[in-house]
C-alpha cells in the first residue's frame, strides 16, 4: 500500500481490481478542513480515463511494474508487435494501450515498455524525437511581429504546424507529448 500523496505522473496502481496509470495530480487544501487529492487517471487495459478524488492519508495498493526496452516491429489492425532483443520473445500490445504513441513508433526502434509480469501497460516514449518532413503548405515570406506557422505533414503521418522556414525534407524534433514543433533537427 501506498499513499496517494506520493501519486505522481506515470505512477501505476490497482484499484477494486483495475489498473490505473496517473496523469496529473493535484493536491487542494481549503480551510481547516482535510487535504483533497485529486489524480486524472486512465484505465490501462479499457483505456478510459477519468478523474478520481481521495482524501488525504487514503492509501492505494502498490503495483510493482519492470521496464524493459523493447524493439519495435510492426503492426496489425488489433496489436502492435515488439521484441526482446536479448531473448528474441516476441511480445503483443494492443493497440488501445499503445494509443497515441502509436504515431512515433519506427521500425527497428527501441521503446522502453512498463510490464507487470508478461503483460505490457504501457510504453513510455522519449519526450523528443526526429522526424522526416513529407510536404509542407504554403505560407507567405514576409515582415512579421510574431511567429507564423503553416502546416506540414511528417512521415509518421502526423499533422504539425511549423515555422516558415521549415520545407519538404527537412528533419526536425516534435515533443511526443503534445505533437509539437520544438526545434529543427
Amino acid at each position: 500500500m501506498t499513499g496517494v500523496t506520493d501519486l505522481r505522473a506515470g505512477a501505476i496502481f490497482e484499484e477494486n481490481g483495475s489498473l490505473f496509470q496517473v496523469l496529473s495530480y493535484a493536491h487542494t487544501k481549503m480551510g481547516r478542513g482535510s487535504a483533497n487529492i485529486k489524480v486524472k487517471v486512465k484505465n490501462i487495459r479499457s483505456g478510459a480515463t477519468t478523474e478520481k478524488s481521495f482524501i488525504n492519508g487514503a492509501k492505494v495498493s502498490e503495483v510493482f511494474v519492470t521496464k524493459k526496452d523493447l524493439q519495435y516491429l510492426y503492426k496489425d489492425f488489433e496489436k502492435a508487435y515488439f521484441m526482446d532483443p536479448l531473448s528474441f520473445e516476441q511480445i503483443e500490445m494492443p493497440i488501445k494501450i499503445v494509443g497515441d504513441g502509436l504515431y512515433y513508433l519506427k521500425e527497428g526502434g527501441k521503446y522502453n515498455i512498463s510490464m507487470l509480469g508478461a503483460e505490457p501497460l504501457s510504453i513510455n516514449l522519449p519526450p523528443k524525437m526526429d522526424f522526416k518532413v513529407m510536404e509542407t503548405g504554403g505560407g507567405a515570406k514576409g515582415n512579421s511581429a510574431t511567429n507564423i506557422f503553416k502546416d506540414a505533414v511528417l512521415e509518421n503521418g502526423l499533422k504539425t504546424k511549423v515555422p516558415l522556414f521549415i520545407d519538404a525534407g527537412d528533419l526536425i524534433k516534435v515533443d511526443t507529448r503534445t505533437g509539437e514543433y520544438t526545434a529543427k533537427a
